[in-house]
């Protein structure tokens, strides 16, 4: 179990903690909501946690075959609804690892981003789509 606390500093601002590390980030309210986009939204931190949820499992993959993937670069695109309720439909994912199309262990990778653990909490009805690009 971790704990972050999250306080709301007003006008649609809000700063996290968590708790074990001590760590800080700060949330804010997009533009298209009534809010200034002065930092990520809560859904960017959706899209941020579903990419860098699967870089991290990749890395473990990675460290465990003593395979570089230092240079990888993950992109993830959100998409919101047009209607109410107001909410994410679509992820798109777009990984460039620095192993060249034909490497052994590349569908090893694929399956790693595939398992990780926000890709499988996020709901059906978000589309994730994955496009990989091999250097």
């Amino acid at each position: 179990m971790v704990e972050i606390i999250i306080d709301y500093e007003g006008d649609l601002h809000c700063s996290a903690t968590h708790q074990p590390s001590g760590n800080r980030l700060v949330t804010d309210a997009p533009l298209d909501n009534n809010g200034r986009g002065a930092a990520f939204s809560p859904t960017d931190l959706v899209a941020t946690a579903v990419g860098t949820c699967m870089a991290t499992v990749m890395g473990i993959v990675a460290r465990r075959k003593d395979i570089p993937l230092v240079g990888m670069t993950v992109t993830v695109r959100k998409f919101m609804s047009d209607d109410l309720p107001r909410r994410i439909t679509c992820l798109e994912v777009n990984i460039c690892l620095p192993l060249p199309a034909d490497h052994p262990e590349r569908k090893v990778f694929e399956s790693a981003a595939r398992s990780c653990p926000v890709y499988h909490s996020i709901h059906p009805d978000i589309e994730v789509l994955m496009h990989w690009q091999w250097l």
